[in-house]
């Protein structure tokens, strides 16, 4: 597979390019009088990208001369820069012969997400007219799953054998770049076909004729299974700064490369997830999304966090007697509440961070799950002693009545905003914990549960607190 990355100057200064001009001019362009080959020469001054914003602006019509005008190069690479269900719609408006040959110029993952939204005789049909080499990599790519590193990979690569001398690599290397541009980092496979490690471009190009290509390759060189998971992979590739990661096969041949644009995109869509998951849905939405899909994303978890809030109001109502007798106890309550929700929120988000980014030991959890409660136990004393004082006064002061009960109620009140904020802290850390230990992504523990969790704890604290001082040894 073969993507051609243009990085000309644009003709339009760079600040220019974020003026609604800007793709006025494109449009102008494609919907003017100039010859086909002008027409492109000239849309070649312009990012691919910004033909690809450009495209839902045009009608149909204007859209197919642009199909037409453009080769099947840069075509390829316009639509890899739309959303995957957008591309698959311009692409079932392309004339079928061109098809197969922009299918052939994209990246291998970008070809087989694009050919999904296709019907299955159409990409049928498109798959039996697409050259031999296209054909298979694009097979041995779709037969991963998406959860599959493999599902990601291209055959837009160099493969060079162990054994060539220098010339003989940089032989093999030009004959190789006609059909890949991918050849800032070359791969080493020995006779049988075995993954043998990774050599600079530079290093082969600055290299003598006498040096041994043993001592060009990086043995170290990063590397991924092709039935590894995607998050476990993202993790372990984060900190390298790689043009692109060979993806091998349980017998460590190499199947293909993840490109570092790949790896970018891949990373994003996980932090939306995350992202998502933090809010209490179960995926991520756009703007567009019809109403149903949604209320699919969203019910599940609201279904749960109704029941759960079912159990905090029982809980409530078994300190009816507390309520009935101290009624001025229910203005505190939200005080309490909100306090211990945002403590496990920022515990759940600490936690959340530290578990994808780093493999915690047992004894590195034991010591967050300390650092996070000890930090929920001195915000809460000092929270807690702010609220003795301030809430103290204003019963004293504003509901008349005397010193002993009003610091005695916002003495009740200040230890309850430090227990609750306590346990919140270790909610909002052993629950994605937990999660975590059971296969769960631990961003599932979203704000919502958390937050709702932690309504109970309070509520429990609170008022277990305000029946045994207040009622049980003060006799309020």
């Amino acid at each position: 597979m073969r993507k051609k990355e243009k990085m000309q100057e644009l003709k339009a200064p760079v600040k220019e390019r974020i003026m609604p001009e800007y793709g006025e001019e494109i449009i102008s362009l494609i919907r003017g009088n100039s010859v086909p080959l002008v027409m492109k020469e000239r849309l070649e001054d312009y990012h691919e990208q910004d033909i690809a914003e450009i495209l839902d602006c045009l009608s149909l019509n204007d859209r197919k001369k642009l199909y037409r005008v453009l080769d099947a190069d840069m075509l390829s690479a316009v639509l890899e820069h739309c959303q995957e269900d957008d591309a698959g719609g311009y692409l079932n408006e392309i004339d079928l012969e061109k098809i197969p040959k922009v299918i052939e110029c994209m990246e291998t993952d970008s070809a087989v997400k694009v050919l999904r939204q296709l019907s299955s005789e159409k990409r049928s049909f498109i798959m039996d007219l697409l050259s031999t080499d296209a054909r298979n990599s694009i097979s041995l790519t779709s037969s991963f799953t998406d959860d599959e590193i493999g599902s990601m990979m291209t055959s837009n690569f160099i493969l060079i054998h162990k054994g060539l001398s220098i010339k003989e690599a940089m032989s093999s290397l030009i004959s190789q770049a006609a059909a890949k541009d991918n050849i800032s980092t070359i791969f080493v496979a020995d006779d049988n076909g075995l993954y043998m490690g990774a050599i600079d471009l530079k290093d082969l190009i600055t290299a003598r004729q006498g040096d041994s290509m043993e001592e060009l390759i990086i043995n170290s060189f990063p590397y991924v299974y092709a039935n590894e998971s995607v998050d476990d992979c993202l993790e372990n590739l984060k900190d390298y700064s790689e043009s692109s990661v060979p993806v091998l096969d349980n017998g460590n041949r190499i199947l293909g490369v993840i490109t570092s644009q790949t790896l970018i995109q891949a990373t994003d869509e996980a932090l939306g997830e995350d992202y998502a998951m933090l809010a209490g849905l179960t995926a991520q939405e756009d703007l567009e999304e019809p109403l149903g899909k949604s209320l699919k994303k969203r019910l599940p978890w609201l279904l749960i966090l109704l029941c759960l809030g079912l159990v905090v109001s029982s809980v409530v109502g078994v300190f009816e007697r507390v309520v009935s007798q101290l009624t001025i106890i229910m203005a505190f309550q939200s005080l309490v509440l909100d306090m211990a929700g945002n403590t496990g929120t920022q515990s759940l988000a600490v936690t959340v961070r530290v578990l994808s980014s780093e493999g915690l030991s047992f004894k590195q959890k034991i010591e967050l799950l300390c650092k996070e409660m000890r930090v929920g136990l001195c915000n809460g004393a000092i929270l807690g002693s702010m609220s003795v004082l301030l809430v103290g006064l204003f019963i004293f002061l504003s509901k008349g009545e005397s010193l002993v009960f009003a610091f005695s109620v916002s003495g009740c009140i200040g230890l309850s905003l430090m227990m609750a904020m306590l346990f919140s802290s270790a909610s909002g850390t052993l629950i994605p914990m937990l999660f975590k230990k059971i296969g769960v992504d631990p961003a599932v523990a979203s704000g919502p549960l958390i937050t709702t969790v932690n309504d109970l704890v309070a509520v429990v604290c609170y008022y277990g607190l305000s029946w045994y001082f207040l009622l049980h040894l003060m006799h309020f």
